[in-house]
């Protein structure tokens, strides 16, 4: 602002902001900054507990190949026992639990023959259930009726809320039967073993949704006459005897 004959010349003021444009414009520019901040933090957060629940989601899967692999190679063992009222199959599953024998150990490191393997599922509040294994060799006729040792126990599967076992019976048109999934089958009642196990998994992941797995395995030598010899089993690297 100058002075020109006396007078002021308003054409030459000074341009420049105000204390309050100033303030304005820093408040709306830590608006946005805030807004951009927590975007990025909730896309970090969903990423990290997607990548937990697909880590958590293939662990479970893995495990569920190995449970799967047993429970196909389950064999129609018989035990002898007089006081039992007969021979009867060493199988007892329900909807919670599972006590058979098979081929396919999952503890040893080597297989050693049959081995009696019994799956029971437990509770644990909100932090997940779990299925637990219990395996031995079958050396004696009495390991059915053999209590488990508690300690004895591995955690194969951890962090299921629900798990539910069911089994498959195949028709029988002369007793007017037709096939049906059961929820208990008894090795002392039935004379042969299920044709299919259903084992439905459910998990929670990190953001609290449920979700699903089942496995369907089928048992092959689910006829008691199918066993007559036992099935031999080779390790990798050694040839079975009369092969080239």
């Amino acid at each position: 602002m100058f002075y020109k004959n006396g007078k002021v010349n308003s054409k030459e003021k000074k341009s420049g902001f105000t204390l309050i444009e100033v303030m304005v414009s820093l408040a709306v520019l830590g608006f946005v900054l805030v807004i951009i901040f927590g975007a990025f933090r909730l896309g970090l957060s969903a990423w990290e507990r997607g990548e937990s629940s697909k880590e958590e989601y293939q662990r479970i899967r893995i495990a569920s190949q190995v449970l799967s692999q047993q429970l196909k190679s389950i064999v129609p063992y018989k035990i002898q026992n007089k006081s039992a009222g007969g021979d009867y199959l060493a199988f007892e599953g329900k909807a919670h639990s599972l006590k058979f024998v098979s081929a396919f150990p999952i503890k040893a490191r080597q297989i050693e023959g049959f081995v009696f393997a019994s799956y029971e599922f437990k509770e644990n509040g909100e932090a997940g259930g779990r299925l637990v294994l219990h395996e031995q060799r079958v050396l004696n006729k009495d390991f059915m009726e053999e209590g488990l040792k508690e300690e004895a126990g591995v955690p194969l599967i951890e962090g299921i809320s629900q798990l539910r076992f069911e089994y498959y019976r195949e028709g029988d048109p002369q007793k007017d039967q037709a096939e049906e999934w059961v929820e208990e089958w008894n090795g002392k009642d039935e004379k042969d073993l299920p044709k299919y196990l259903k084992a439905t998994l459910t998990f929670k992941g990190k953001d609290g949704k449920e979700s699903s797995l089942t496995l369907i395995p089928s048992i092959s030598a689910n006829k008691v006459e199918e066993r007559r010899v036992a099935p031999r089993i080779f390790r990798p690297g050694i040839r079975p005897p009369g092969t080239p």
